[in-house]
């Protein structure tokens, strides 16, 4: 691969970036809490086109379902054997799964978060925007230099 093919950016389809949020079940959330931009690793599974993650009360839920809450969900990986990384991000809105009958069809999606604790409210973010992109990692050597390493070790 040449050195030029190896920096191009592919910008992926939307059928591969929902392809491709089926391969990996962790993301981060940013919402707008009190104001200002804050992030949470989030579990999450697909469902159709939307996207459903399972938490408890507190900031995350009351930011990302607080109104007409805007929310944008990214979720990125890595192939080792080809080396190339891929990185996913959904724009859209957020809302609480209230009813009975959604609450028990989307408690069927087999979504279990990480972190221990009761975790009953199921939030479900619809898109407006879902993009996606994919791209070889760079070895490291062809942007590490003697200043990152020194940057690293300078005493604190």
């Amino acid at each position: 691969m040449s050195n030029e093919s190896s920096t191009q950016v592919q910008n992926l389809e939307h059928h591969e970036c929902w392809a491709l949020l089926r391969t990996v079940s962790v993301g981060r959330l940013a919402v707008l809490a009190d104001g200002r931009p804050d992030i949470f690793p989030v579990n999450f599974t697909v469902d159709g086109g939307t996207m459903v993650f399972r938490t408890a009360q507190g900031t995350k839920l009351s930011a990302a379902t607080g109104g007409e809450a805007a929310v944008a969900v990214e979720a990125d990986g890595v192939d080792p054997d080809t080396g190339l990384a891929w990185s996913v991000v959904i724009k859209g809105t957020a809302a609480l799964v209230k009813s009975t009958e959604e609450v028990l069809e989307t408690s069927r999606l087999y979504l279990f978060p990480w972190q221990s604790g009761r975790k009953d409210a199921f939030v479900r973010i619809t898109p407006d925007s879902v993009t996606g992109r994919r791209f070889k990692v760079t070895d490291p050597m062809t942007w590490w230099t003697q200043i990152s390493q020194s940057a690293r070790t300078a005493p604190e």
